[in-house]
């Protein structure tokens, strides 16, 4: 089910909406690279601006909430970008089949949202980018099929799931660097949205 057969030029046929939010990663990562050489703009400030997530500020000042999206599609550096990049390839393709391109998008954007609004309420001056709760949040998607719709996976699958969850929450609790609200409220944010999805669709084809 994971396991990438696709031409470059199928994947962007069948999986659109894939392809753009792996366009945007790139494209983001580059242009602040660009920025920095070019034009003399560092990099960290650019983070500092876009990047989240933090805390929404004291009344009589604007709030920014551009930080709930904008921080998804920006990387520290390009071994983050390479292991968010691969996880999203990968692991989403099938799902954006599943779902359809729209609901695949919302997905993707709550899940990431969710991620930041669990750090903003539970963690203490952190400052996070990537689209980790993003992709938490296509993983919790799987894992609501696992438990509900046992037979939307196949065996292998569910083993490749079950395997990734248990080394992500081992290394968001032992790495002090990962922002584990950040994987937390994207899993859950997955979870939900894929179940009011699934009763949404059943009611809808009764």
């Amino acid at each position: 089910m994971f396991l990438r057969y696709e031409s470059f030029r199928e994947y962007i046929r069948y999986y659109p909406v894939n392809t753009t939010i792996l366009v945007l990663c790139v494209a983001v990562h580059v242009g602040f690279a660009v920025a920095a050489v070019v034009y003399d703009v560092p990099a960290d400030i650019l983070k500092r601006l876009f990047g989240g997530f933090v805390k929404i500020p004291s009344e009589g000042v604007i709030p920014e909430y551009w930080r709930y999206v904008s921080s998804a599609f920006m990387h520290a550096d390009f071994g983050h970008l390479l292991f968010n990049g691969f996880a999203i390839f990968v692991f989403a393709p099938p799902l954006e089949r599943a779902l359809g391109r729209f609901r695949y998008a919302v997905l993707f954007l709550f899940s990431a949202v969710m991620g930041n609004i669990f750090t903003n309420f539970y963690a203490d001056n952190v400052f996070s980018l990537g689209a980790s709760g993003a992709v938490y949040g296509i993983f919790g998607a799987y894992v609501y099929y696992m438990l509900f719709r046992r037979k939307a996976l196949d065996p292998q699958s569910k083993k490749t799931i079950q395997t990734i969850l248990i080394i992500g929450i081992v290394y968001s609790v032992v790495v002090r660097e990962i922002n584990f609200y950040a994987h937390l409220g994207g899993f859950v944010g997955g979870l939900i949205l894929n179940a009011l999805y699934t009763r949404f669709l059943q009611g809808r084809y009764r």
